[in-house]
């Protein structure tokens, strides 16, 4: 079974950066994505960035210049490094690792992590 926790919210003022971290625990035997999706109150959870094992990587236009995505695959570790926050930036934050076997996929999901911009 995997799991995944997260690290690294807070409250930060705009313009600001924090650093979230994710890291996947128990056994991984094929190959797999890891991500961040987000979702701020009354509306839908959205993808903020993912990473493939290769490290290429499908940001959204939202945060495109402002976040990177990167992980650590000897640490089973994603992070994502968000610089100039901005209040439409304040969401839960949640990691994803996707998995993905010959006939299907899986997806496991972090509990989540809220981020907060604010003055």
């Amino acid at each position: 079974q995997v799991q995944l926790v997260e690290s690294g919210g807070g409250l930060v003022q705009p313009g600001g950066s924090l650093r979230l971290s994710c890291v996947a625990s128990g056994t991984i035997s094929s190959s797999y994505t890891m991500g961040w999706y987000r979702q701020a109150p009354g509306k839908q959870r959205e993808l903020v960035a993912i990473i493939s094992g290769s490290s290429s990587t499908n940001i959204a236009d939202s945060v495109k210049g402002r976040f990177t995505i990167s992980r650590d695959n000897a640490k089973n570790t994603v992070y994502l490094q968000m610089n100039s926050l901005k209040p439409e930036d304040t969401a839960v934050y949640y990691c994803n690792l996707h998995i993905i076997f010959i006939l299907s996929t899986k997806d496991y999901w972090g509990q989540g992590t809220q981020v907060t911009v604010s003055s």
